[in-house]
C-alpha cells in the first residue's frame, strides 16, 4: 500500500489513564525502526474528562494524529464517540483503534484477533474443538468470546461468581454462549478443548485459586490474557497438570499489528525479537 503516507510523517499514539506502563510505543518503535520509517507513535496520557476534548483535536486534524489505540479506561467512550465504529467494535460496544478516513473517525477493536492470531502462532489446531470454557465475565472476556465465536467453536461456557454478568455476556453474544457460577466449573471442563482465564487473577503476583484441570480434553490449551508474569499462577497449574499452555504475551503483540497497517500503510510481523524485546523490557521494571 504505497502512497503519501510513506514519505510523510505519521504520528499515532495510545492513550488511556494512567498509561505509562504500557508497551505498545515499544511495539510500534520497534516497527517503525525495522521498516526504515520517520512515524511516531507515544504514549498520551488523557483523563475521562479530558477525552472528549482529545477526540475532537483527532477529528478535526488539530491533535497532528492520523490514528491511535485505546485502552482503559476509554474504550467505551470512544466507541460512542466515532464516526464509524466497524461490526466488531458495534457488537462489543467497545473498540480500541482509531484512524482517520475521509475526514471521518473510524473504528475498531482487534483484542480478539490479537487473541485468535496468538493462539494460532503458538499452537495451530487449537481450534479444533467444540467447547471453549472462559474464566470471567468482565470486559476483557467480551472480545475473546466474540473471537472464538465467530472462529466458530460451538459451545463457549462462561463461568462467573457473579452469575448475572455471565448471562448477560450470554444474552449479548448468542445462543452458543452459556453462563455459569463458579460451582459449575468442574462440569462445564469436562471434555472442553480451551481454557480462557479472562480475569486477572494472579496478576503481579497475586494469589489464585487451585484449579483441577483434568476433565479438560486431552491436550486441551490453557492460557491466560495476564501477562504479568509471564506464566500465572493458573498457567503453571496447568503446565504441572500435564496441559499445553499459552502466556497473554502474544495477544497484545498481535493486536498491535491491524492499527500499525492502518496508520502507516505496511503490515509488520509479530517475531520472536519483538517477543524478546518486550520480555527484557519487562523483566527491568
Amino acid at each position: 500500500m504505497a502512497d503519501s503516507r510513506e514519505t510523510r510523517l505519521v504520528n499515532a499514539f495510545v492513550t488511556g489513564w494512567p498509561i505509562k506502563h504500557s508497551r505498545s510505543p515499544l511495539i510500534h518503535g520497534h516497527w517503525l525502526k525495522q521498516f526504515g520509517m520517520t512515524g511516531t507513535y507515544k504514549a498520551v496520557p488523557v483523563t475521562e474528562e479530558d477525552f472528549p476534548a482529545f477526540i475532537q483535536s483527532l477529528k478535526d486534524g488539530s491533535s497532528g494524529y492520523r490514528g491511535g489505540n485505546v485502552t482503559i479506561p476509554h474504550k467505551e467512550h470512544a466507541f460512542q464517540l466515532a464516526d464509524r465504529p466497524d461490526a466488531l467494535a458495534e457488537e462489543l460496544g467497545a473498540c480500541n483503534t482509531l484512524w482517520m478516513e475521509d475526514g471521518l473517525l473510524w473504528a475498531t477493536n482487534t483484542d480478539g484477533h490479537g487473541f485468535t492470531a496468538n493462539l494460532d502462532d503458538r499452537r495451530p489446531g487449537w481450534d479444533a474443538t467444540g467447547r471453549a470454557v472462559i474464566l470471567g465475565a468482565g470486559g476483557a472476556s467480551r472480545a475473546v468470546i466474540q473471537a472464538i465465536r465467530d472462529r466458530g467453536i460451538g459451545e463457549i461456557h462462561v463461568v462467573n461468581r457473579t452469575v448475572a454478568r455471565a448471562r448477560e455476556l450470554a444474552d449479548r453474544f448468542g445462543p452458543r454462549v452459556h453462563a455459569h457460577p463458579m460451582g459449575a466449573l468442574a462440569e462445564v471442563t469436562t471434555g472442553a478443548g480451551l481454557f480462557v482465564n479472562t480475569t486477572s487473577l494472579g496478576m503481579d503476583g497475586g494469589e489464585a485459586p487451585a484449579i483441577d484441570f483434568s476433565p479438560l480434553a486431552a491436550g486441551a490449551v490453557v492460557t491466560d490474557i495476564v501477562y504479568v508474569p509471564l506464566k500465572t499462577p493458573l498457567l503453571v497449574q496447568a503446565e504441572e497438570q500435564g496441559f499445553p499452555i499459552i502466556d497473554g504475551l502474544g495477544m497484545l503483540l498481535h493486536q498491535a499489528v491491524p492499527g500499525f497497517e492502518k496508520w502507516f500503510g505496511r503490515r509488520p510481523v509479530v517475531d520472536k525479537l519483538l517477543r524478546d524485546l518486550v520480555i527484557a523490557d519487562m523483566e527491568k521494571h
